[in-house]
């Protein structure tokens, strides 16, 4: 099986946890791969025989409309942007297959589903959405940065993750993904059953070194977790 090409950080021992973690449009897995020292989990007690596997996956490049059709990495095509996206779906399904592939490989390596953490950024925290809230096995959380729900009727929920720990993060002076959409996906998520966790910043379309620590925080928490 071909796989989506990603940045991977191992640990010094055998992975028992994973982090696969999304980037937006037009970045790539290096946007994020330097933040794991900041997060400093190895020096949290509570994390203490975690091993943790980061994966920061490559989007490909297609040509994009917002960008003039022009090509960059992409996890699917913006036809508008309009407080409510218009997208191609079929791009984006793609990406949330491959996504879940890359999250049936963890557990192939060895990784217990319920220790595996999906992230995602902008565009990538849409497809985080799609991806976690559809999985048909218990994950440890999802955690969504300056991003929105792309495509509600899309979203196929798993009663295993029904009580998934949900962390949405957002900057008040977001030009890129203004806050309202952060907020809508935080009411639906709720009519849906979830109880999300949701933190807003004075910080534009970026991510804020106090955002930095919160993520810290809630990875440790999901991941030592009682399942």
């Amino acid at each position: 099986m071909t796989y989506l090409p990603a940045i991977e950080i191992e640990p010094n021992d055998a992975a028992n946890a994973s982090v696969i973690w999304l980037h937006g449009l037009g970045a790539s897995g290096d946007d994020f791969s330097p933040i794991v020292p900041a997060l400093g989990l190895d020096k949290k007690p509570e994390c203490n025989g975690l091993n943790i596997r980061y994966i920061f996956p490559h989007a490909p490049s297609i040509p994009v409309s917002i960008n003039g059709g022009m090509s960059m990495p992409a996890w699917y095509d913006i036809l508008s942007m309009d407080v409510e996206r218009k997208i191609n779906e079929a791009q984006f399904s793609q990406s949330c297959a491959q996504v879940t592939q890359l999250i049936e490989r963890e557990i192939q390596r060895g990784v217990a589903s319920d220790k595996i953490v999906i992230a995602g950024f902008s565009q990538g925290g849409a497809i985080a959405y799609q991806t976690a809230l559809s999985f048909d096995k218990p994950l440890a959380g999802l955690m969504a940065m300056s991003t929105y729900i792309a495509s509600r009727h899309a979203i196929k929920l798993q009663e295993v993750n029904k009580q998934l720990p949900i962390s949405i993060y957002h900057g008040t002076q977001d030009n890129v993904v203004p806050e309202v959409l952060g907020q809508q996906a935080l009411e639906l998520l709720k009519g849906l059953g979830f109880t999300p966790s949701y933190k807003s910043y004075v910080m534009a379309h970026n991510v804020s070194p106090g955002q930095i620590k919160d993520i810290s925080d809630f990875i440790a928490q999901a991941l030592t977790a009682k399942n």
